[in-house]
């Protein structure tokens, strides 16, 4: 008999109602000035797919574990992508005045209120982490680790210093090594994190933990490639933010390197390895397969 097809739209719309809600509950709590706290809520509610989150929840649904029960893990990866995405835009990086098809935090506020909504969003996530553990001190082990992860992750070995990596590559030669690496630390690190969190919190073992980690690093290679071809060839409606700004910038992407349809190639090869490293898996894991072909499906 064969297995029905897993709904991933029902499924993505799902987790997504369960970390926008929890996002807002957080994020009427800060006891921040008015503008700033309004600054934190329109980035964080500006759209977005939540794929971390969601990733976060669907490595926990893998090993078994509860939604309900990471929703906070789940709301601070979000929450650092958020901070992440108004730094990049600031004029002093990416210079970008539309996101997700609205104006840009520093455009909407002001560049001072932009840096500081971001400097609060990375705090409260981990204010967020380290209050819920703290709710659980039986599990303060388990908590701890998973901060420590999302944490490197989120700094200078990771997400920070791949955005200087990136930055100071404008307009330099790139080898493929190079443009790896600068990925992985910029885009993949988190992705990775948000992986391995879920799966810690759903207490994996260690064979499971490293299936995922090789599931988590080839998904986010894709999600950064699939991102580069949107740049050259995605509609800006759909994007919600202008394309060929890489090419303008003279940034060193995976299209720039490789060309268009071998970098579109590379991307269904990781997707293919990110699949097989699935296979220890029974039918739990088939929110984390539908969300890896999504990443190279995607029109945005």
């Amino acid at each position: 008999m064969n297995r029905p097809e897993f709904d991933l739209k029902a499924y993505l719309l799902e987790r997504r109602e369960k970390v926008n809600n929890q996002l807002d509950r957080i994020l009427s709590q800060p006891a921040a000035p008015p503008r700033l706290a309004d600054a934190m809520r329109y980035s964080v509610t500006a759209g977005g797919k939540r794929l971390r989150p969601i990733l976060c929840i669907a490595a926990c649904d893998a090993v078994g574990g509860a939604a309900d029960d990471i929703l906070a893990v789940a709301c601070a990866l979000e929450m650092i992508h958020s901070y992440s995405l108004i730094h990049d835009d600031l004029p002093a990086m990416d210079d970008d005045a539309i996101r997700r098809g609205k104006p840009t935090c520093h455009v909407a506020f002001d560049e001072a209120t932009a840096i500081l909504a971001g400097d609060a969003l990375l705090t409260l996530a981990f204010q967020t982490l380290s209050g819920a553990g703290a709710a659980k001190p039986s599990n303060a082990a388990m908590w701890l680790r998973v901060i420590d992860v999302i944490a490197e992750a989120a700094g200078g070995s990771g997400m920070v210093g791949g955005q200087l990596l990136d930055m100071t590559a404008e307009g330099q030669p790139v080898d493929l090594p190079q443009l790896e690496r600068m990925q992985r630390m910029k885009t993949g690190a988190l992705i990775q994190a948000s992986v391995q969190a879920g799966a810690l919190m759903a207490n994996a073992d260690s064979e499971q933990i490293d299936h995922l980690a090789v599931y988590a690093a080839n998904v986010g290679q894709a999600f950064q490639i699939a991102d580069d071809v949107l740049n050259v060839e995605g509609d800006p409606s759909r994007l919600g933010k202008a394309v060929g700004s890489d090419a303008e910038r003279s940034k060193s992407t995976y299209p720039s390197l490789l060309g268009l349809e071998a970098s579109k190639i590379l991307a269904r090869e990781k997707i293919d390895q990110a699949l097989n490293a699935l296979t220890i898996f029974d039918n739990r894991a088939e929110p984390l397969r539908a969300i890896a072909r999504y990443v190279i499906d995607r029109r945005r």
